[in-house]
């Protein structure tokens, strides 16, 4: 369903809530603000632009800092009145230079699952940038590409042997195993997550117009 911007539900200020979310981590970056200006211009521009409260002006994230959000996907929700922008962040989304605007916990029942996979790669780049005296990470990057490949191969047989046990908890250690070994493969080489499934989005694609003919 397609709709024109005169269709949301602007409030009275004649704006709108944009929750900001990271499209490759899940991480919600920011609430912020838009009106029709700005939404406009945020389509325009594939840059994410708000409406400032306390300004009462336009403002375009990242404009002196460089920390851009280029717009992959824009939803609005069930009452029109809400809106969810997915973007690739070019730096940090907080003013204060965290990642997500979101860092305190106010309540928490368990640890969220969400993003971790980001929190390994980020923890095995700082590992690489900065490194630990007896940290597995920092010796794998001290041995280099060999030990690094070597490893997984080794986990990579762990996998197959596992599954042919039909051991399903042994089978989820493995494959974490060989997950993490492939992280810091990919650290080395500079492949990152977002080029892994921009590259499994694109045969996806192929996939379904090949089976749409």
């Amino acid at each position: 369903m397609t709709i024109q911007l005169e269709d949301l539900a602007f409030d009275e200020n004649g704006l709108l809530p944009a929750v900001v979310q990271d499209a490759a981590s899940g991480t919600v970056l920011t609430l912020a603000y838009m009106n029709k200006e700005s939404l406009e211009k945020t389509i325009e521009t594939g840059e994410t632009w708000f409406y400032s409260r306390s300004r009462q002006s336009l403002w375009n994230k990242g404009e002196t800092s460089g920390n851009k959000q280029l717009v992959k996907r824009i939803n609005y929700d069930c009452d029109k009145d809400a809106l969810l922008v997915q973007v690739e962040p070019l730096g940090p989304a907080c003013h204060t230079g965290e990642v997500t605007c979101f860092n305190e916990t106010l309540d928490q029942k368990e640890l969220p699952s969400l993003d971790i996979v980001t929190q390994v790669i980020d923890k095995i780049k700082d590992r690489r940038e900065n490194p630990v005296p007896g940290a597995y990470t920092t010796y794998l990057f001290e041995k280099g590409i060999d030990k690094m490949l070597k490893k997984v191969g080794e986990e990579t047989s762990e996998v197959i042997i596992a599954a042919k046990n039909e051991d399903k908890e042994e089978l989820t250690a493995e494959i974490s195993d060989l997950f993490y070994h492939l992280l810091v493969v990919m650290e080395t080489s500079g492949v990152t997550l977002n080029e892994i499934k921009a590259e499994l989005l694109k045969r996806h694609l192929t996939k379904e117009g090949q089976n749409r003919e």
